[in-house]
């Protein structure tokens, strides 16, 4: 599998930015995690590409949403009302099996793509 991210980039706090993922082929879940230096490797949104269902991290929900456009294997997140706090590299990775909204299921990542937010 492999994924390949898009869309970061420099943006001022407030605004918003649209991260992408292409996928070479579709997996049982889709997830956007993001590290910021220091910390640890953090979930973000998760979808379950069958049924749509998502979940988000506390942090991002109310202005983050996760979607796919399956005709594409594409993964899209879309960031707005972004804070400082939101400035990190974003992976895009996928599970095969296992608990879509855990880490451990994540086996496939891409390169990532860097938020920053000022």
């Amino acid at each position: 599998v492999q994924l390949v991210e898009s869309g970061g980039g420099s943006v001022q706090a407030g605004g918003s930015l649209r991260l992408s993922c292409a996928a070479s082929i579709s997996r049982w879940c889709m997830g956007w995690f993001r590290q910021a230096p220091g910390k640890e490797c953090e979930g973000v949104a998760y979808i379950v590409t069958s049924s749509g269902n998502t979940r988000y991290a506390d942090s991002v929900k109310g202005r983050f949403t996760i979607s796919q456009d399956n005709a594409k294997n594409t993964l899209y997140l879309q960031m707005n009302s972004l804070k400082p706090d939101d400035a990190a590299m974003y992976y895009c990775a996928a599970a095969g099996s296992g608990y879509c909204y855990s880490q451990l299921a994540y086996h496939y990542w891409g390169q990532g793509t860097q938020v920053t937010v000022s």
